[in-house]
């Protein structure tokens, strides 16, 4: 057992301008690494649809509060925790609307 690998540890925080793509591209990211199963996206893509927002399907995957929904943006940060077989990968998505930044500093800097 002490001949086992460990794995490294990545921490990601994907930070930019409202409306830049951050949550979709972050939630692609989770589902091509295996970190959310096909079904769960095939869900976000149906529920997403029905509110006229079918792009939304891998935003859906950190945006989960009915506003971030609703509003096609992210208000709080999110932070998702999945492992693939070399790493262990924290990755955090943060608002980028200025109403928010307070929202995402809180998330990095936490008292």
């Amino acid at each position: 057992y002490w001949l086992k690998e460990d794995k490294t540890h990545l921490n990601v925080v994907v930070i930019g301008h409202v409306d830049s793509g951050k949550s979709t591209t972050t939630g692609h990211l989770i589902y091509q690494c295996g970190g959310i199963d096909k079904r769960t996206i095939e869900k976000f893509e149906k529920e997403a649809a029905e509110l006229g927002k079918g792009s939304f399907k891998y935003a859906w995957v950190l945006d989960k509060l009915k506003a971030e929904r609703e509003r096609g943006i992210t208000i709080d940060i999110a932070l998702w925790k999945f492992e693939t077989p070399r790493y262990y990968v924290t990755v955090i998505d943060a608002p980028g609307h200025r109403d928010f930044i307070k929202n995402m500093i809180r998330g990095y800097f936490p008292k």
